[in-house]
């Protein structure tokens, strides 16, 4: 096979492990990320090599291993209460609605709907029209990293970007978000 189509190709960091690069058409620049049951990932735009993205990610070793440690913990606590709790999507979606509404009500902020949905890639977003979009699983982590991701997407509800003004905002109603996105968030939020 032409190794050149290629949409994707795993590698392995030492002390990190494996290493997903695939090829994103919507991808400008390399992005990587790293998200709970799936690892670590480079989004590979068309035009830059899987040698390039391989090298990049390399460079990266020490940042991915802290993210996969991270991420391990919350897999932990997911499967843990996954085990021990009976889940309910019913329950869950409810659970999810209402939480969202009592944080917007004493916050100040207003969405025009949300959703609930089974998630492989997010734990949430927000889109332009201000709906709120929420991964189903969020009922399985801890509570202060539940509200976190929620007003995270209620904050983007005023600013739409990851710029200084959305972590001012954000940080005024979240004690240090930045680390907490960076212990917790599989991906930015959204």
């Amino acid at each position: 096979m032409d190794r050149r189509h290629l949409k994707s190709r795993r590698i392995n960091i030492d002390g990190v492990g494996d290493v997903l690069l695939e090829r994103s058409v919507r991808a400008k620049y390399l992005n990587l990320s790293v998200r709970p049951f799936e690892g670590a990932r480079v989004a590979v735009p068309p035009g830059i090599t899987f040698a390039s993205a391989a090298a990049f990610a390399a460079s990266k070793a020490a940042w991915i291993k802290n993210r996969l440690q991270s991420m391990s913990r919350m897999e932990q606590c997911a499967d843990h209460v996954r085990r021990t709790k009976p889940f309910d999507p019913r329950a869950a979606r409810r659970q999810l609605i209402e939480r969202t509404e009592i944080l917007a009500a004493r916050h100040g902020f207003s969405f025009r709907r949300i959703f609930i949905r089974r998630q492989r890639t997010r734990w949430g977003s927000c889109s332009h029209q201000n709906n709120i979009n929420l991964n189903i699983n969020l009922v399985l982590l801890p509570p202060e990293l539940t509200d976190y991701i929620i007003l995270h997407e209620l904050v983007h509800t005023r600013v739409k970007h990851h710029g200084p003004a959305f972590w001012r905002e954000l940080g005024r109603l979240v004690h240090r978000p930045r680390e907490l996105d960076r212990r917790y968030a599989p991906v930015h939020a959204g």
